[in-house]
């Protein structure tokens, strides 16, 4: 059939040639020094001016000075905006009124060494700080940015119908929307502080990078100069109950969690887990904090499971559930190590960076049973006064496998640790249960 009359109405729809997305016909390489106007970054700095702009600009190479593009993983999807012509390479993001709802910092820890090393403190006003460097031209986009919101769940509405929670008009509405301040921030990296904090080399950190991506970065490599990377990976959303401010205070009772990501029990209700309990209960514990008049915080990590993703948790699940004598708690452990050679990768080095640029220096009431959380927030220098544990009620029938495994192998409890016959005691489902 003549392509002219072929039948538009099935099909996908007709996408333009790359070529269309740019002019150039040759590709341009970042992976060495080339052009002028880059503006040096000096890590740590106490001011803005002194620090620098994090330009990751494709818009105009010779500005850029730091590894990698911004938005993290989905820079690829911007990627392909470009390629099917539906975005132009060359865009600006205009940020007129996008200036953050509530002022953070900037605080002490800003520029105190080694405290923060995974994001850009400076990320959510360079529409402020950086006024004159934009205006010269450079492309430089926030990496963080804070609003205000309203968060409705069905446990909370619950809690205040149980009469757990009072709604007060401030913190929680008769309806059962908490009032929040609402967080984003994509990663920013420092090489070298990322490096100490794992025990090797920079060096060594950059190689692997390059090559465990692929070689997707060759500036890791090769631009020895460039010393911040903005890796392609999720970034974190915190969620702040009370006022924003009050989090530096050490007098006023902060409660916090920090909560690593779990799409099948957070956002679909697998029971598999305690995550989305585990989470509902610290919001539950955020508001009463708040109504006390101290304030709250959950932090909400992109960490799949266990940064491992998906696809391997579902493939352990599979495992754990078919391994002879059942899903128990003695082999929970080794089934993941099984399939992944690892039992976990969410390594907590990187996580208290978010709580330093909040300006948090104690944590009255930490929502957690996580011994690797709970090491890295007070290597940070952070004081946790009390650990909170999930009531036994809230716990799912087919968690009790996972929650005796991780009582046995360290976790906070404040009861009895079960010992090598009762983590054999309790069964998960079969797959066809």
């Amino acid at each position: 059939m003549p392509a002219e009359v072929a039948d538009k109405s099935s099909g996908p729809p007709s996408v333009p040639p790359a070529s269309s997305a740019s002019p150039a016909s040759h590709i341009r390489l970042t992976s060495h020094a080339g052009g002028h106007g880059a503006i040096p970054i000096h890590w740590g700095a106490a001011t803005p001016a002194e620090r620098g702009p994090v330009v990751g600009t494709t818009t105009k190479r010779s500005h850029r000075n730091v590894i990698g593009t911004h938005s993290g993983s989905y820079s690829v999807y911007r990627a392909l905006a470009v390629a099917s012509g539906a975005l132009s390479a060359k865009h600006k993001a205009d940020l007129t009124n996008t200036s953050p709802t509530d002022v953070i910092g900037p605080y002490p820890q800003w520029s105190e060494p080694g405290r923060i090393a995974a994001l850009d403190p400076w990320g959510a006003t360079v529409a402020d700080v950086f006024a004159n460097e934009l205006a010269a031209g450079y492309d430089i986009r926030p990496t963080i940015a804070v609003t205000q919101a309203h968060v409705i769940l069905p446990e909370v509405i619950e809690a205040l119908h149980s009469g757990r929670l009072k709604a007060d008009g401030k913190y929680l509405t008769a309806g059962g929307a908490a009032v929040v301040t609402k967080v984003a921030v994509e990663p920013v990296w420092y090489l070298p502080e990322v490096a100490r904090r794992f025990g090797c080399s920079e060096t060594d950190l950059r190689r692997v990078l390059f090559e465990e991506t692929g070689g997707m970065y060759p500036e890791l490599v090769t631009r020895s100069d460039l010393e911040v990377f903005l890796p392609p990976i999720g970034g974190l959303t915190a969620y702040i109950f009370g006022k924003p401010r009050d989090l530096a205070n050490p007098e006023i009772e902060l409660t916090a969690r920090v909560h690593d990501e779990c799409n099948g029990s957070d956002v679909f209700g697998s029971d598999i887990c305690t995550c989305r309990p585990y989470l509902t209960h610290a919001i539950e514990e955020c508001i009463q904090g708040a109504q006390r008049g101290g304030v709250g915080l959950v932090a909400y990590f992109r960490k799949e499971g266990r940064a491992l993703g998906e696809v391997t948790k579902f493939l352990v699940y599979n495992a754990r559930k078919r391994q002879v004598g059942g899903d128990t708690a003695d082999q929970y452990f080794a089934r993941t190590e099984c399939v992944a050679g690892v039992q976990d990768m969410r390594f907590q080095e990187l996580m208290p960076d978010v709580l330093s640029w909040l300006g948090i220096r104690k944590i009255h009431r930490l929502v957690s049973m996580s011994n690797m959380k709970y090491d890295a927030i007070t290597r940070a220098g952070i004081e946790v006064v009390e650990r909170v544990n999930i009531p036994e009620g809230l716990i799912p029938a087919d968690a009790q496998v996972e929650m005796d495994a991780k009582m046995a192998a360290g976790y906070f409890t404040p009861g009895a640790v079960p010992d090598a016959e009762e983590l054999k005691k309790a069964k998960g489902r079969g797959l066809d249960a």
